[in-house]
């Protein structure tokens, strides 16, 4: 067992270790404000036609859980980057649109400018972790996170603000907001209960990532949201080429990829396409390559998720590719998420 680990033991780490704690800040912080409640009435009313839910980053990606939530419950929903908000799809921009933004910063390039393009036009609902930003400033209705300062790497932010998230969406669907809390209450301890034995984690996936070269991350549904931001995180972390797709996508081109120094970590998702994931590890592997599945009955202790609830899960799907990012970083003798080239703002549009 590898046990030294001092050139991963840097800022990042520190900030994964404090999941558990940013969490319960996000959930002792959830109220229903006035002008929350007020949003939501309207939007139960039918006073708005669609719901445009944007971000960028893992911001952007967070959002997949509450996109499918608010979809089944009938609201027509639509994920839309910022970027391409700003430029491809202002049309969405009328009064019959409520605009839910996602920024931990809430002064991204990006945000900043939509900000200047709705002139307020728009009521929005912000997710953000900065009090004081111009998002926070000019939106109808906040939700802060509490997540506190965050060293490079999203990753406090990324899980609080998937806790506020579903919350969100136990308002604006008109369910009774506290079971959601009290269900959300048992996150950070499940959290903390994975994240105390990151050292072996880390040391599992040693042996498990030796010589890798192509790393993909695929699932279905709400778990898009790791997907998504664990080929963001590994890339930005270990400056190790990762790509997260759906599982769908994934046969669309890729598994022509495999070989031996590939490796496919496939979510377990829900149980409607849990089988379809299943399948997709057995075919990888008859291909010559290297699978596993993240989920609650993995044999990988690394990939193995604590029991949890469905809306927990996006929340601790992230925690096993966190892994990968130290793994990765102790593998090439560098300090895990160290930025050399990026910002933690990204302040150029």
């Amino acid at each position: 067992m590898h046990d030294d680990f001092r050139v991963i033991e840097g800022e990042y780490l520190r900030d994964l270790l404090e999941q558990p704690v940013a969490l319960q800040h996000t959930l002792m912080g959830l109220t229903v404000s006035a002008p929350l409640d007020h949003l939501a009435r309207r939007l139960a009313e039918g006073e708005f036609r669609r719901i445009v839910l944007t971000g960028m980053g893992s911001s952007f990606h967070a959002l997949h859980p509450i996109n499918f939530d608010l979809i089944q419950h009938g609201f027509t929903s639509i994920m839309v980057e910022t970027s391409e908000l700003l430029h491809y799809a202002t049309r969405l921009l009328d009064p019959t649109t409520l605009i839910i933004v996602v920024s931990q910063s809430g002064q991204s390039a990006e945000v900043v400018r939509l900000l200047e393009i709705n002139c307020e036009a728009n009521p929005i609902i912000a997710i953000t972790n900065t009090e004081t930003s111009p998002l926070a400033l000019k939106s109808a209705a906040v939700i802060l996170t509490r997540a506190g300062r965050e060293f490079s790497v999203s990753c406090k932010t990324y899980v609080c603000t998937l806790l506020a998230l579903q919350w969100l969406a136990s308002v604006l669907c008109q369910r009774d907001p506290e079971p959601a809390r009290d269900e959300s209450q048992q996150v950070p301890s499940a959290v903390a209960a994975y994240l105390q034995h990151w050292k072996e984690h880390v040391a599992l996936l040693l042996e498990v990532l030796k010589y890798i070269r192509h790393l993909f991350i695929v699932g279905r549904g709400a778990s898009l949201a790791a997907v998504g931001t664990g080929g963001l995180i590994i890339k930005e972390s270990d400056h190790f080429h990762a790509e997260g797709m759906s599982s769908a996508a994934f046969r669309h081109g890729p598994f022509e990829m495999l070989d031996q120094k590939t490796f496919v970590l496939v979510f377990a998702g829900d149980e409607k396409t849990r089988d379809l994931n299943a399948r997709l590890v057995e075919h990888v592997r008859q291909q010559g390559a290297r699978a596993e599945m993240a989920g609650e009955e993995t044999s990988v202790t690394a990939f193995r998720l604590p029991k949890h609830s469905t809306a927990a899960r996006p929340i601790l799907e992230i925690l096993p590719v966190q892994m990968i990012t130290l793994a990765l970083a102790a593998l090439a003798g560098r300090e895990a998420g160290k930025f050399e080239r990026a910002t933690k703002i990204t302040t150029t549009e």
